[in-house]
């Protein structure tokens, strides 16, 4: 009787504050915890890859930022052959059991190679692949798991569990990394990942059960057997192109804003640079809990999909006008700290929503190229673009900081023509 008056409060209680009803908070806080438990893992190997780029040269992590960039796409051709073959609801555990099993292979050759410069340099741009097709693998599933109305409730809540994780995750080899070294921080983040697959089993019992998807059940639409057919769809498709034209412009923009940073900031010491940047980091993770908690999933609901993501590109636009005219320190921090929970608490959760509207192989084998290859295309292309714009040609902060507004109005642009083609898809 207790544990029924436990379970009837506490679906009250979510279906008030966080929009959830009776029979989708189950596989909500399975679905929290899945995002938690995936993004802490990452944060676990992140410092570790960062530690490692320490020792070596510019050159030598600008060859690797390359090399990541066709090692993703191979990845993401690689995931594409093996959807297509294997059922889906084995897929996303299959994927993740991948991953765990490379981190304890990395763990076990830094003690069997005697020459670990090339291990870790693998495991270097191994890491960074996996930081984008982790989250891309999870929001496939999400958009496969719940339903459209579902997702405009729910999906901002669910990415909370991401942002818990990008807290509590760092701090465990903040805690740990001096007592048990930093090459055993891989086994905890393969552990990590292995403890996903429960969860995502259990998603996917709840999908047919609690939330009463049947219809969107993944097996019922078979993917198409060629590997390539995720790029094919993407340029043949005008609404896939306007996904990736807006996470592009994305990437442009925040490169454009991290070199500003970077150069503003020369002017302090590296500990004050430090003490900025952990700021900004707190500041970030506490804005995003409270903005998911509390405001993403209703301003979807009353400003509809161009406007919501419309909201960070016009935001932005106003913030690179008043640096170019005030270059000040604080209108760049503000700027950084608006663009990141704006993405996190807004964007991210309002773009995974435009993938409930296309087709299976879509959602499955396009969107990986989205997220990944076009993702580390745009770090490549932009990051070279800002150095001739402002090293090559030597244009100034004030005529950069107009180009980033004029990116971030093209942006907006882009925002609201999606925004109007999901209206037209549901």
């Amino acid at each position: 009787m207790m544990k029924s008056f436990y379970t009837k409060g506490l679906s009250q209680t979510m279906a008030r504050t966080l929009n959830v009803r009776a029979n989708e908070w189950q596989a909500t806080l399975a679905a929290f915890m899945l995002a938690f438990i995936l993004m802490a893992s990452y944060f676990v190997l992140r410092p570790i890859r960062d530690a490692m780029a320490s020792d070596w040269s510019d050159a030598e992590v600008s060859m690797l930022w390359n090399l990541q960039f066709f090692i993703s796409a191979g990845i993401v051709s690689l995931y594409a052959w093996v959807i297509s073959r294997v059922r889906f609801k084995w897929v996303v555990p299959l994927v993740y059991s991948c991953f765990a099993l490379s981190f304890v292979i990395f763990y076990t050759l830094t003690f069997q190679v005697n020459s670990l410069i090339w291990v870790e340099k693998a495991f270097y741009i191994w890491v960074s692949a996996f930081s984008l097709f982790n989250l891309s693998v999870f929001w496939s599933f999400m958009t496969d798991t719940f339903s459209n109305d579902q997702g405009k409730r729910l999906f901002a809540l669910i990415a909370m569990g991401a942002s818990a994780g990008a807290i509590v995750g760092p701090l465990i080899p903040l805690t740990l990394a001096d007592d048990i070294g930093l090459h055993n921080l891989m086994l905890l983040a393969a552990i990590g990942l292995l403890l996903a697959i429960p969860l995502i089993l259990y998603i996917t019992h709840q999908k047919s059960t609690g939330l009463q998807n049947q219809h969107i059940k993944a097996d019922v639409q078979p993917l198409n057997r060629n590997w390539w057919s995720g790029v094919q769809a993407l340029f043949k498709n005008p609404y896939l192109m306007g996904i990736a034209a807006f996470i592009l412009l994305y990437v442009f923009l925040g490169a454009f804003i991290y070199f500003q940073q970077k150069n503003i900031l020369a002017a302090y010491t590296r500990p004050e640079r430090a003490e900025i940047l952990a700021i900004i980091d707190w500041v970030v993770n506490s804005l995003t809990f409270i903005m998911a908690l509390f405001f993403t999933s209703r301003i979807l609901k009353k400003c509809g999909m161009g406007i919501t993501l419309a909201l960070l590109p016009i935001f932005l636009t106003a913030g690179m006008i008043a640096l170019a005219f005030a270059p000040m320190v604080i209108i760049l921090l503000l700027i950084q700290i608006f663009r990141r929970v704006g993405n996190y608490a807004i964007t991210r959760p309002a773009r995974e929503l435009l993938f409930t509207q296309v087709t299976k192989d879509e959602r499955f084998k396009s969107k990986p190229v989205i997220d990944v290859v076009v993702y580390r295309g745009g770090d490549a292309v932009s990051g070279s673009l800002f150095a001739v714009l402002s090293e090559g040609i030597g244009i100034g902060l004030l005529l950069l900081s107009l180009i980033g507004a004029g990116i971030s109005s093209l942006w907006a642009f882009i925002a609201m023509w999606l925004g109007k083609q999901y209206n037209n898809k549901i």
